[in-house]
């Protein structure tokens, strides 16, 4: 059986990885989201500027919500194709 592969290399969704540092915790938060960058950051803007909470949803369906006043830092990159086996041995 095989499966039809996208000819451009990109799957038709938007995805990307946003990673959310919050306050008084030691881990980040890494969530994967279908939302593209601009509206990531647009929800963002809008959740600092409003003072409330940020609630992004992941791939899977599930939702993050985070008070706006915990934000530490926000990191938003486009999620690349992992690789998988040993390429340069």
């Amino acid at each position: 059986m095989t499966s039809k592969k996208s000819t451009s290399g990109k799957s038709d969704i938007a995805r990307s990885e946003v990673r959310i540092s919050v306050a008084d915790q030691v881990r980040e938060l890494t969530i994967e989201t279908t939302s593209d960058r601009d509206e990531v950051l647009e929800m963002i803007k809008q959740s600092l500027a409003s003072s409330q909470p940020l609630v992004l949803s992941d791939t899977r369906g599930r939702q993050y919500v985070v008070p706006a006043t915990k934000i530490g830092s926000v990191e938003i990159g486009d999620i690349s194709e992992r690789r998988v086996g040993f390429a340069g041995a």
